[in-house]
């Protein structure tokens, strides 16, 4: 019986939820990507100056 109420409550707050629109979700979307390449380059660069010193050193 436990198992029945939680899904109906679940039901009932998954009703109440405010969803983003397609233009916030493409926005969104587009943020984490463009995010995404930046710590990309970020860390290439990083490994990049971390190999040359090391390479130096040696």
């Amino acid at each position: 019986m436990h198992l029945i109420h939680f899904f109906k409550s679940v039901g009932a707050e998954m009703k109440q939820v405010s969803w983003p629109g397609v233009k916030q979700t493409r926005h969104d979307t587009g943020t984490v990507v463009g995010i995404s390449i930046l710590f990309s380059i970020f860390f290439a660069v990083v490994d990049w100056i971390v190999q040359f010193g090391l390479k130096f050193l040696s």
